[in-house]
């Protein structure tokens, strides 16, 4: 999804997932915002999955999720931490993230990603 919006998804999803996901919850309990970071080996991980619901966006849920990502990542000792994404990357950019190559990414994680969505990889070494 192009638009980085947060798909409606059940909330038991998330619990059943919640060594990986970060979900940020609005008044009424409903997701308003999630991030994934998983570990992907010694030294590395990887962000995905990172939508914000459509009444979220603007509001400054995305830097807070992305800085409680990069706490996690630090916490499971990553010295790497990548994302990849088909919007902007603004968000990123403004939080030491800088373009790389693909190859640079964990092999199985760069050749999942969709080449016709034009996804580019970042990295960021927490």
């Amino acid at each position: 999804m192009a638009s980085g919006e947060l798909r409606a998804r059940p909330l038991g999803h998330y619990l059943a997932h919640t060594d990986e996901f970060l979900l940020v919850e609005d008044t009424a309990g409903r997701p308003d915002g999630c991030v994934v970071v998983r570990d992907e080996g010694p030294g590395v991980a990887v962000l995905r999955n990172f939508p914000v619901a459509r009444g979220g966006q603007g509001r400054g849920l995305g830097p807070v999720l992305l800085r409680a990502a990069l706490a996690r990542a630090r916490r499971l000792g990553a010295a790497r931490l990548f994302t990849a994404t088909v919007g902007s990357a603004e968000l990123f950019l403004r939080h030491g993230f800088v373009p790389v190559d693909p190859e640079r990414a964990p092999a199985a994680w760069a050749s999942a990603l969709d080449p016709d969505r034009g996804a580019r990889v970042h990295l960021r070494k927490p």
